[in-house]
């Protein structure tokens, strides 16, 4: 009565995580031209890149785990 068929909850659960890393692979380039466009070295800059690369190839990793089919 409440259940899911567990083909349709993976679905479900493996579309969320291709919409995340559609948005974590937008931040990671939005953080790298910030990088990009500075003049000066600023640690702030370098660690929001190195953040949001490490979140988004970990969803990577996941996704490949999941055997997910990114499009």
């Amino acid at each position: 009565m409440f259940f899911r068929s567990k083909g349709k909850l993976k679905k479900e659960f493996d579309d969320r995580l291709v919409n995340l890393m559609k948005e974590t692979k937008e931040d990671l380039q939005q953080a790298k031209i910030i990088e990009e466009l500075m003049d000066d070295y600023d640690l702030g800059a370098i660690a929001q890149r190195k953040a949001a690369e490490s979140i988004h190839f970990y969803l990577f990793k996941e996704a490949r785990i999941r055997r997910v089919l990114i499009k």
